[in-house]
């Protein structure tokens, strides 16, 4: 791992791209202040831990208790000396939207969380050093619009960890990939694996399978390999909607707003009607059929059929 961070070292040395390090030229240290409201679900919370885990110079804080007064948080991280703030806010036990804002001026940014899957559920074979500095790797439709731009920003600040930072070290193993795909944000982490192939890309003989210790020993001895490098998922993986945008830290006038969001809520209220709707149609045809079976007297307990002159019992007397 430690020739891919040389080779990013050297070409944030020669060139002068904007990136997670750019804000500490100017002197201002990224941190990031990580917390939940309450009622929040075990995925949930373990979500906040696996994020926690792979950003060194964020900072996890007890649970608030408002879900009104967000501008509370503010206050927070002036306290904490943080200029990052991810909130988690639960609805019903059921629903997660994220809060990413950049205190004490803005912006705020409000997502849908979905399709949350922790370390612990996948169980990938992928790993990386705890405190180790992720490569941020964002799809070229971040560009196109004003809103996407501003959102790929404030994702570097919340997810690049600082150079300067206490608990980093000083490697670069993994990959944090955002794609964006039907209006939603897919956010993926990945292993930098590097493994050392052989000079000769030829299959193996039978005379050394069958001693293979010593091939690889000899291959060892006699010099390094090409490298290749390929990925492998760590977790965790979610998917991001973008809400709103408010100009200011969980305040201000709206500058972007979703229109083709729909709430969970009234998804599941045209979900219950939908069904409701149809226990409804069942029901009236059940009703119809019993008023027509009584009209015919077909129907035992309403009655004794009235006999009339057509009735066989009058004409066959």
């Amino acid at each position: 791992m430690s020739s891919v961070y040389r080779s990013l070292s050297k070409k944030q040395k020669t060139t002068h791209t904007p990136d997670a390090t750019s804000s500490e030229t100017k002197g201002v240290r990224q941190r990031l202040l990580a917390l939940t409201s309450r009622g929040v679900t075990y995925r949930h919370r373990h979500l906040l831990q696996d994020i926690n885990s792979l950003l060194p110079h964020s900072r996890k804080d007890a649970k608030l208790d408002t879900k009104s007064q967000l501008s509370q948080l503010n206050e927070l991280a002036d306290l904490y000396n943080c200029n990052n703030i991810m909130f988690f806010e639960a609805r019903k036990a059921k629903d997660l939207y994220i809060w990413l804002s950049k205190p004490p001026n803005g912006p705020t940014v409000k997502f849908h969380c979905q399709n949350v899957h922790t370390m612990e559920e996948l169980n990938f074979t992928g790993n990386c050093l705890r405190g180790s500095r992720p490569i941020l790797s964002f799809d070229k439709t971040f560009d196109g619009q004003a809103h996407t731009r501003l959102i790929k920003e404030l994702l570097t600040h919340v997810f690049g960890v600082p150079q300067s930072s206490r608990r980093v070290k000083p490697f670069v193993d993994h990959v944090m990939g955002f794609t964006v795909a039907d209006g939603k944000i897919w956010i993926r982490c990945y292993q930098i694996s590097e493994t050392e192939a052989s000079k000769t890309g030829s299959k193996p003989t039978d005379q050394e399978n069958e001693a293979p210790a010593a091939s690889t020993v000899t291959a060892a001895k006699e010099g390094r390999g090409e490298t290749s490098i390929s990925l492998v998922e760590i977790g965790p993986r979610f998917v991001l909607t973008p809400i709103v945008i408010l100009e200011g830290s969980f305040g201000g006038p709206v500058i972007y707003e979703n229109k083709e969001f729909i709430s969970p809520n009234q998804i599941r209220s045209d979900l219950r009607r939908t069904k409701a709707g149809r226990y409804n149609t069942r029901a009236e045809g059940t009703l119809e059929r019993k008023v027509k079976k009584r009209d015919l007297g077909l129907r035992t307990g309403e009655g004794r059929r009235k006999v009339d002159e057509l009735d066989e019992r009058v004409l066959f007397a």
